[in-house]
């Protein structure tokens, strides 16, 4: 069995999801976030950074959320999570799976760091951020998830972040991401994986 060191409120919950929607049981460990929001000391005994998610499978250790992502759906055999390989939309596919923290990670941060400290987000931090999430509303098109009504891979990697921007009120000016957060919320393995590990982004 699969096993998930998962820090609260944490990129853990992406893992969670995709092993819900695979029926796929999970031994959790589970770790508290310390009173400065990091990651308990505990988290270094098992990856020399303290990350999270981390997962072990037979002896083996992989970390990276997206590298779990794809990792557990070839261990499992699933091609539910992406489209069709032989179609552009797979492709269309892997490019937004990768630019979540590739990419929009970076540009999220310079705004969510000072909003969840209460302070002013910078004006170049709003507007990058903006034009970010203009971008991913485009993408997203008639909806309500990126290629559809079914979640996709690149949907649970993109949703921690769409969480983090949603608690801190920082999609007030892009309903079309707002409806996609609600739609994110909807999803089965979204539900199961809060209610069993908590939410994705700490309570108000």
């Amino acid at each position: 069995m699969i096993t998930v060191h998962a820090l609260q409120y944490s990129r853990a919950t992406r893992v969670l999801w995709l092993l819900a929607d695979l029926g796929q049981p999970c031994n959790r460990i589970d770790y508290d976030r310390t009173e400065s929001f990091g990651a308990p000391d505990a988290l270094k005994q098992v990856h020399p950074l303290g990350k999270s998610p981390v997962i072990e499978d037979e002896g083996e250790m992989v970390a990276e959320s997206a590298t779990i992502l794809r990792y557990l759906a070839a261990k499992y055999g699933d091609d539910s999570h992406t489209p069709p390989k032989d179609t552009l939309a797979y492709w269309q596919h892997e490019a937004m799976f990768d630019y979540v923290e590739a990419s929009f990670a970076e540009v999220a941060t310079q705004a969510i760091l000072p909003a969840f400290s209460g302070d002013p987000v910078p004006d170049a931090a709003r507007t990058a951020l903006n034009r970010h999430l203009d971008y991913i509303a485009d993408f997203i098109g008639k909806g309500p998830l990126l290629f559809g009504q079914d979640a996709m891979l690149a949907d649970i990697q993109l949703s921690y972040i769409v969480a983090l921007l949603a608690r801190l009120n920082l999609l007030g000016d892009h309903p079309a991401i707002s409806n996609y957060w609600d739609a994110l919320q909807q999803q089965s393995g979204y539900i199961a994986a809060t209610q069993a590990a908590g939410p994705m982004a700490p309570p108000a």
